[in-house]
């Protein structure tokens, strides 16, 4: 493998744990409020699409203009 192919994949993969780690911490805090404030399931929705938000934010973030 040459090391452009290294590069890439490096990248692939940091996009997609990225994506995960952003919307896994969304969803969790959004559970985790939901128990704590018994406000099911409006947290977890709202939190969740902030994990996506943050994941694209992020995902943009890598790629300069």
């Amino acid at each position: 493998m040459k090391p452009e192919d290294f590069k890439g994949l490096a990248m692939l993969t940091q996009i997609g744990i990225t994506f995960v780690v952003c919307i896994a911490i969304g969803f969790f805090l959004g559970r985790f409020l939901d128990g704590f404030f018994n406000t099911s399931p409006w947290l977890l929705l709202i939190f969740t699409l902030a994990g996506i938000g943050a994941a694209f934010k992020s995902l943009f973030d890598l790629f300069p203009k």
